[in-house]
């Protein structure tokens, strides 16, 4: 049973403190409360619950995003969120509950639930109503300063994005769209075939023995020859160096154990039942079996790639992103395409395969249209952008995409081409500096969820985070500004 409660905002002067005083206005989380729109966001979760007055009742929406928040702005687990909000009445207030409480306002299990409620989609439309109200604002202060151009300001209308009117498709090019992509690592071991291998028969060993349990005594125990496995396997990984044709020997012994297992448990399950397996053992089972036709067909080939190759049994979504970067030339997560607009980044695609990120320009531009009720002036985004049909697109809707122009360039348009390509590489160091606040502050560089639903999730809060940041930094700018001006004052007029 969902009960809506988001339909009045409560003050900050109205949250009772048990020890006395009232919460600060000005404070960080009372001003994140007033930013984010829970009542729009109560329409969509509460379709999430039947429409029953019988049951318990369901935790609120903004119980559940605001957990979330907390939980992605500290940088804290599951537990440890829950123990930030009991110990602090700003938390408690951000949360909406009415007054300061000593018990905890649900169990800490209930966080996996929440993420996976709140799916990508809702969060994409939660930072598409707080990115796009402060960055139509900006839009609307930049052409405030001619008000003989046509259409200024016009995008700022409502705070949801909708489709441009007839006025304004005859709008000029306004704005800038930053285009970029990365990849979101998710918390696993790098991955080796011969590591795999034996994680695969260890678990392996573990069905045989559940699946044996009700034949003990009864028949003999199907022999495994797990000691001397693991003997083979800790000989290799062992070494700090180990010739490819060594590492080739053992690969095809481990793949000969694991292959051995698998006929075992097949032979157990003609004569028992799978459904003794847990779930979770049953799902992994499955997996181990496209691991090893993949591990075998790469051992018969002699390569080391195969399409949608498995790197995780625990999470088998996962796969290997090649990034080319001098840290790590592969990396193992969901691969991100993002456009920053005004210091807001918004998600343009989130694949667990890998894709050209070129491919996404035109959608972009396009959605960027959608947004604001008009196109960019200009794209600002590297090499991989730079397609013929990406060049053709951006020529017939009058956008300036970053980079040399085709062609010779004469004598004199080289040195401004020159100004202009340098003003574009330091204008979208904005996009790379969004990827280095979400990896550095807010988790992006290891999605520490493990499903493929709730690390999608993970990874639409932290762009709705790093947003609500840079809007609370836009508050505050006119205080620091004010609070500057007093001390250059006080510096002039003192002796």
């Amino acid at each position: 049973m969902y009960q809506r409660t988001e339909s009045q905002m409560i003050l900050p002067g109205d949250f009772f403190l048990p020890f006395g005083g009232k919460l600060a206005e000005d404070n960080r989380w009372v001003l994140l409360a007033q930013m984010i729109p829970w009542w729009k966001l109560e329409e969509k979760y509460a379709k999430n619950f039947k429409k029953s007055l019988k049951g318990q009742k369901a935790v609120s929406i903004r119980v559940a995003l605001g957990a979330l928040i907390i939980q992605e702005r500290l940088g804290t687990d599951d537990r440890e969120t829950l123990r930030q909000i009991l110990e602090n009445p700003y938390l408690q207030y951000f949360l909406g509950l009415p007054e300061y409480q000593y018990r905890r306002p649900f169990h800490h299990s209930l966080m996996t639930h929440f993420r996976k409620r709140l799916g990508g989609e809702i969060l994409d439309e939660v930072n598409e109503w707080i990115a796009l109200e402060e960055a139509r604002k900006s839009s609307k202060s930049d052409d405030s300063s001619d008000d003989n151009e046509p259409g200024s300001g016009t995008a700022a209308a409502s705070d949801e994005p909708s489709e441009p009117q007839p006025r304004q498709m005859e709008l000029t090019n306004e704005g800038e769209l930053l285009l970029d992509a990365t990849c979101a690592p998710a918390d696993i071991a790098y991955p080796t075939d011969l590591s795999l291998l034996n994680q695969a028969r260890e678990k392996l060993e573990k069905i045989i023995d559940i699946l044996h349990e009700s034949e003990r005594g009864k028949t003999r125990k199907p022999r495994t020859y797990r000691e001397r496995a693991r003997k083979a396997y800790l000989a290799i990984a062992k070494q700090r160096r180990v010739k490819p044709r060594t590492m080739r020997k053992a690969i095809g012994k481990q793949l000969r154990f694991v292959s051995r297992d698998l006929r075992i448990i097949a032979e157990l399950a003609s004569t028992g039942d799978l459904t003794r397996l847990p779930r979770r053992m049953y799902k992994e089972l499955l997996v181990i079996q496209e691991l090893v036709r993949q591990q075998q067909a790469m051992y018969d080939k002699r390569t080391h790639s195969v399409p949608d190759r498995i790197v995780s049994i625990a999470q088998p979504h996962v796969r290997p992103i090649v990034r080319g970067k001098a840290r790590a030339n592969v990396e193992f997560g969901a691969k991100l395409a993002i456009s920053v607009v005004n210091g807001y980044a918004f998600r343009e695609q989130l694949s667990w395969d890998s894709f050209n990120e070129g491919q996404t320009l035109q959608a972009a531009v396009e959605r960027y249209r959608a947004r604001f009720g008009y196109y960019p002036k200009a794209v600002l985004a590297d090499q991989i952008y730079r397609t013929r049909d990406n060049l053709r697109f951006c020529k017939e809707k009058g956008i300036r995409l970053s980079g040399p122009q085709l062609g010779r360039p004469s004598s004199a348009d080289q040195q401004e081409q020159k100004k202009i390509v340098k003003a574009d590489v330091a204008a979208r160091n904005a996009v790379e500096g969004k990827f280095g606040e979400g990896k550095c502050s807010y988790g992006l560089g290891r999605i520490r969820a493990h499903l493929q639903t709730t690390s999608e999730t993970v990874i639409g809060l932290q762009l709705l985070v790093m947003n609500l940041e840079k809007r609370l930094r836009v508050l505050f700018l006119p205080f620091l500004q004010w609070l500057l001006s007093r001390l250059a004052v006080r510096l002039l007029v003192s002796p």
